[in-house]
């Protein structure tokens, strides 16, 4: 914790952090540690991983949500460790070694974090990475290496991020009172994620979603926490998808949607986006030169530029006022779609400023989608998600320890703070995620309706009846909350039971709700 008032994300928060410090004098020493690192972490910001497979463009994506070009997309030794990118007041990066060793590091001279560390990488536990950002104020964003790497090491790291077996955090490891492994274990981890996916969904992309857990190995990946992206949807061959007439972006949102239902419900969606566009109009890649080239190529015969946009050896080749190194850096920033996106943007109106053009590219990305998405599912949920994940930890310090009567008096305190009406979002959190990870079995159409229910979004949302009347919300909300309230009592088993109790009162909230006006 820091020397200055704690500020907790929510009253859900607030309680678990009052929950942790009554329980720290009637615990042991390593529960206790245990405890305090769990406060530090309701006061941090909520920690997104941005995981995947190898070469799926995640640190490109990294850079354009942070606003700016400093995680390198280029394989080197950096690129095969964990990096957690965070708010500072100076700019730096600290290479953090598995002693527990610190060195600091500058950024390069195009203020990317260096590719070769001057280091034994294997000795290097991850990379801390500090900027004066405003995006990094509330939501710290983790890099990992990426699955089905050839490297085993950077396989290991991921998985162990994935595994809630992360390092301890850096302030943590500076403490005397150091958690044990174990104690770690409990708090450690990332508490959301967001997947980065390219075309096919593969085995172990599910596997990782499965493995994923946020602060335990109780709390796996689910629409509370988790969401994809179908990254470098330019790539996609549009014939190749029914329905989508052609058009790349109808195509890579049709294919999101399969794919949406391939991953669900680990992942409360899966959006389009093309990384690198949103990482160049976003971090300053895009030039005024790059405009002006651009229109140059924009003034060439229709058969030339259809020609050019055919293959990029094709484009770099050609013979055009355009130079090859000037067009080469053009497929380097937007690559043929972007380029093409560009000179249709040209075509239709001639005079676009070159500030005009990037926003043109912006828009084209899909990345505010994306960070809409990001706002609605984790921003807005950072409260209920950070207070689960941290009661999560609290259960399993609790589990840890090797006190029958420590773990009774921690576990009758959650109880007590559960049974409390203002509990009610963590319990619903907790009814959503045993559910979308199978750990309580449902019929198919409960199992959608309960995600449907805990996965926020306006009440009509909630209620699967978007744009419908009040009176009709009203009375489908009351006639749930009896059903749910019948299965918890006759026919569910004590898994199904726990949780339709949880459900009926989320109904029974909703209709309280509609009635009231909200």
């Amino acid at each position: 914790m820091t020397g200055s008032e704690p500020h907790w994300p929510g009253p859900l928060s607030a309680a678990v952090a009052n929950l942790c410090q009554r329980l720290q004098p009637q615990v042991g020493p390593r529960t206790a540690a245990g405890f305090r690192e769990v406060l530090r972490r309701l006061n941090a910001p909520l920690q997104v991983a941005v995981a995947g497979r190898i070469k799926s463009g995640k640190s490109t994506l990294v850079n354009a949500l942070i606003g700016r070009r400093v995680a390198p997309t280029d394989v080197g030794e950096c690129t095969r460790l964990v990096t957690r990118f965070q708010y500072g007041t100076v700019d730096r990066v600290e290479v953090v070694f598995t002693d527990g060793r610190k060195q600091v590091l500058p950024f390069d001279s195009g203020g990317t974090i260096p590719s070769e560390l001057g280091v034994d990488i294997s000795t290097v536990s991850h990379l801390e990475a500090y900027l004066t950002n405003a995006v990094l104020r509330d939501l710290t964003v983790i890099d990992t290496p990426g699955l089905g790497s050839l490297d085993a090491a950077s396989v290991a790291r991921t998985e162990q991020l994935l595994g809630a077996a992360a390092e301890a955090e850096p302030e943590a490891a500076e403490s005397s009172d150091d958690l044990d492994p174990v104690s770690r274990n409990a708090v450690a981890g990332a508490e959301a994620v967001l997947y980065v996916v390219t075309q096919g969904v593969r085995a172990d992309d599910q596997q990782a979603l499965a493995a994923f857990t946020a602060a335990t190995a109780s709390r796996e990946a689910g629409p509370v926490n988790a969401i994809a992206v179908l990254n470098k949807a330019d790539t996609i061959v549009a014939d190749s998808v029914d329905g989508s007439g052609g058009d790349v972006w109808k195509a890579a949102t049709l294919l999101a949607e399969k794919q949406a239902q391939s991953l669900k419900p680990r992942v409360a969606d899966v959006l389009p986006v093309i990384g690198l566009l949103a990482e160049t109009a976003e971090t300053g890649g895009f030039t005024s030169a790059d405009a002006d080239a651009l229109r140059q190529l924009a003034a060439l015969d229709e058969a030339s530029r259809m020609t050019m946009l055919m293959s990029a050896d094709l484009f770099v080749a050609w013979d055009c006022p355009v130079s090859p190194s000037v067009r080469t850096r053009l497929l380097e920033h937007l690559d043929l779609h972007g380029i093409a996106v560009a000179l249709h943007a040209i075509d239709a109106e001639p005079a676009i400023t070159a500030g005009a053009l990037r926003r043109t590219l912006l828009d084209s990305s899909g990345l505010a989608a994306v960070r809409g998405r990001l706002d609605a599912v984790f921003r807005a949920r950072s409260d209920g998600i950070k207070a689960a994940a941290a009661l999560a930890s609290v259960t399993a310090l609790a589990q840890a320890s090797g006190d029958a009567g420590e773990r009774q008096r921690v576990h009758d305190a959650i109880e007590v703070l559960l049974a409390k009406p203002e509990a009610h979002q963590l319990r619903l959190l907790e009814a959503l995620t045993l559910v979308a990870s199978g750990a309580v079995d449902m019929p198919v159409d409960l199992t959608e309706e309960v995600i449907r229910v805990g996965s926020g979004g306006g009440v009509d949302a909630q209620l699967g009846l978007r744009g419908r009347p009040r009176h009709e919300l009203e009375a489908y909300a009351l006639e749930r909350a009896g059903w749910w309230r019948s299965f918890a009592s006759f026919g569910a088993t004590p898994g199904q039971s726990r949780v339709a109790h949880v459900v009926h009162r989320a109904y029974f909230l909703l209709w309280q709700q509609v009635r009231e006006g909200g």
